[in-house]
């Protein structure tokens, strides 16, 4: 084992051992309350959703989606959006204008399968440029490596 596994190995013991099952594991990080972004030093995106992100690369944008992912994302996602393997490790997502458009539908819309929710829906919280500054801080995080 090296300790790149570490952490899973961890939490799976930690999972067997309570005898958790996937609803109760996929609840353990408990409820999020989306919190607001502030968006101000961003450049006005309007209120039709653009399906590419118009920030990649944008500093001030990836500063702020930092914080925002912190603020929203981190308690499932991973601290730096390295994921602990509750929720998918969004770094290694695509970068490209179809998984921009599949973000930005996720984080508004939220997941839910078999009537159990694995994220909330952001929509009304974060506003549109919050969601890109998201994707920006995500793709500057980006990593095809295990």
């Amino acid at each position: 084992m090296n300790f790149k596994t570490l952490p899973v190995v961890l939490v799976a013991t930690a999972v067997l051992g309570l005898g958790l099952t996937a609803h109760q594991l996929a609840s353990a990080h408990g409820n999020v309350t989306p919190q607001a972004v502030d968006t101000h030093e961003l450049k006005p995106l309007g209120e039709e959703w653009l399906s590419a992100n118009p920030y990649q690369g944008n500093p001030v944008a990836i500063r702020i989606g930092s914080s925002a992912f912190n603020q929203n994302c981190a308690r499932c996602h991973g601290l730096e959006a390295v994921s602990g393997g509750i929720a998918p490790d969004l770094r290694r997502l695509p970068v490209d204008e179809a998984t921009d458009e599949y973000f930005q539908t996720s984080v508004r819309h939220g997941k839910v399968r078999n009537g159990n929710v694995y994220m909330p829906p952001f929509e009304g919280t974060l506003n549109q440029e919050a969601i890109w500054a998201l994707r920006a801080y995500i793709v500057s995080r980006h990593t095809e490596e295990d």
